[in-house]
């Protein structure tokens, strides 16, 4: 008997892990453009004013992501777990870009250790 209630609890907490992706998603999923770049390493001025001007993503349901932050991302891939709070981006040879994420309706903070992205919906 303590077997079923155990499963039950685990699919009921598996629902609920989706239902709180699909929200964090659901905001993600549009296009983003950086406004703000607070560097944490040493970044040049040339490469901060490269990423100012042509720094954006696109996000789309089926878990790919386009754009361009420090270079060029033409096919890569995103997760986002932890509720939201969570993103990792991949290009497209799979390199992983993780970063602690805060989505607002038209407000995309990416914070990794080298820098804090701020984006705006566009």
């Amino acid at each position: 008997m303590k077997k079923s209630k155990l499963f039950i609890f685990g699919i009921a907490l598996a629902a609920v892990l989706i239902i709180s992706c699909a929200k964090g998603r659901n905001k993600l999923v549009n296009s983003w453009k950086i406004t703000a770049v607070e560097a944490k390493m040493p970044l040049s001025d040339s490469l901060k004013a490269v990423i100012l001007s042509d720094g954006t993503l696109t996000f789309t349901e089926d878990g790919h992501v386009t754009g361009f932050l420090t270079r060029e991302i033409t096919n890569g891939t995103y997760a986002l777990t932890k509720g939201g709070k969570s993103l990792v981006i991949k290009d497209e040879v799979g390199t992983p870009y993780p970063c602690e994420s805060t989505i607002t309706s038209d407000e995309l903070v990416l914070d990794t250790k080298e820098m804090k992205l701020i984006l705006k919906k566009i």
